[in-house]
């Protein structure tokens, strides 16, 4: 076997230097903009900083990313943010394997500047490539090929994980495999992540095979989500606005890596930048509705097939820095369920149905079946059903409500929601929906905790 070391794991830092971080107070944002809390940001340079960058805080830690979680689980009021972005080195690298080591504050984007060249791709991966290594692992993340690929954990082979106390441990599916399971979707709470080994998938083209099929309602999603279960990438924009004919119409979209030999070279920088804070009314009923409309007719035709880009297939937003201030100052909420298969479809129509006469129109909706195969992390969020994922502008004595009544349905259709994306879950319904929260507290580091956390269980340490 053959592995090539690319960058050696560094060590060490400077007191005056980890006492200069611990000085960088200011609020962190989560990608959905709310809420918006103080915190101090230290910045972890070097994998031997934690725990000795903590000592003498208070108010609890957590080790945070790019922050593209959109709730607050990658938040912490009045505490300490482990930023780890800058312990970003790619370790070492086996192209017969494919498995690669890198420092858990390396993004998804990195990686694939460095794979794609080389013939590989992540095995998994989100709607967006700005997460850092170290993100996926803690959220689990899943993408369009859940259904044959299970969740980015499923790939994962090994990492290390260091406590608060000094303590090291190399956890995998045989070497500590109750810290593995309780690591990946254990939200940063568990340790600081230091490196993660992760098998990559080979390819020979940046192309990807697509086809995208207009159709009208859930029965006809559900159809073609079993015609299309043998291929690879699978995912729907759908409708949510629209009422009567329309009601549930969407896009299907499918994917294959092209297996005809092309270009791998890397991405180049997105240029576009939203620019300003758009006004809280730009986002409303009807333009939704009337945007809604232009995007299911664009495609022309009932199907379309084309070769392009792996980027704007699995990573459209991406093209656009800070989209997210479409939704204005207030911020948006992310709502995001997984209702399983036997209450799947009555629950998606209950659901969308109640968006639809709402006045609060998602944006952005994206629905998908989840497979089975079964996710390693404790606390993962995938099962097997369908998801929806819809994102609400704030409005004050609306988007709150809304939210409310649609994750109480959903904990009725025996579905739970994405703690990753989540703002407004209650402690009831996240126990119910997690009954195995217990258990992730006897693994939970006693300096860690989230704002989410605290939140959904009423538990607060003290460093």
């Amino acid at each position: 076997m053959s592995t090539s070391t690319l960058r050696p794991a560094a060590h060490g830092t400077s007191s005056a230097s980890a006492d200069s971080a611990r000085r960088l107070d200011t609020s962190f944002e989560s990608w959905g903009r709310f809420p918006k809390y103080p915190a101090h940001l230290v910045p972890m340079h070097w994998q031997q900083e934690f725990p000795a960058n903590i000592q003498g805080l208070h108010n609890g830690a957590l080790p945070v990313g790019m922050g593209r979680s959109y709730g607050d689980s990658c938040l912490l009021k009045d505490g300490n943010l482990i930023v780890t972005t800058a312990m970003n080195r790619l370790l070492s690298f086996d192209p017969e394997t494919g498995i690669l080591t890198a420092e858990a504050g390396m993004t998804l984007a990195q990686i694939l500047d460095f794979a794609v060249p080389r013939g590989f791709f992540l095995p998994v991966t989100p709607g967006t490539k700005y997460v850092t290594l170290g993100g996926a692992v803690a959220n689990d993340i899943h993408g369009k090929n859940h259904h044959v690929a299970g969740t980015f954990g499923n790939h994962v082979t090994e990492f290390e994980l260091v406590r608060s106390d000094g303590s090291h441990r190399r956890c995998s599916r045989t070497e500590n495999p109750d810290w593995f399971g309780a690591t990946i979707g254990g939200l940063g709470l568990t340790g600081v992540l230091t490196w993660v080994s992760l098998r990559m998938r080979p390819i020979v083209s940046r192309a990807i095979d697509y086809e995208g099929i207009q159709f009208h309602g859930i029965d006809e999603f559900l159809a073609l989500t079993e015609e299309y279960k043998h291929v690879e990438y699978t995912v729907s924009w759908i409708d949510c606005a629209s009422t009567g004919k329309n009601f549930a119409r969407g896009i299907f979209m499918l994917g294959e890596h092209a297996q005809v030999p092309g270009d791998l070279k890397p991405s180049s920088e997105p240029k576009l930048v939203f620019p300003v804070e758009a006004p809280g009314f730009a986002l409303n009923h009807t333009t939704v509705s009337a945007f809604n409309t232009v995007f299911f007719h664009k495609q022309r035709k009932p199907r379309v097939q084309s070769l392009q880009d792996y980027e704007p297939f699995f990573y459209p937003l991406d093209a656009v820095l800070r989209w997210n201030r479409l939704y204005g100052k207030s911020g948006l909420l992310q709502f995001q369920y997984a209702i399983p298969w036997e209450s799947a479809r009555q629950g998606t129509i209950a659901i969308l149905t109640e968006v639809a006469k709402s006045g609060l129109a998602s944006f952005l909706a994206v629905l998908k079946a989840f497979g089975d195969v079964p996710s390693p992390g404790l606390l993962s969020f995938p099962q097997p059903g369908i998801t929806l994922a819809l994102d609400f502008p704030i409005k004050a004595g609306l988007t709150f409500p809304l939210v409310e009544r649609l994750a109480d349905m959903t904990r009725d259709f025996g579905g739970r929601l994405y703690p990753a994306k989540d703002a407004a879950m209650t402690a009831d319904q996240f126990q119910t929906f997690y009954p195995q929260w217990r258990q992730l507290e006897r693994f939970r580091d006693p300096v860690l905790t989230s704002s989410f956390w605290e939140r959904v269980t009423g538990d607060r340490p003290n460093l």
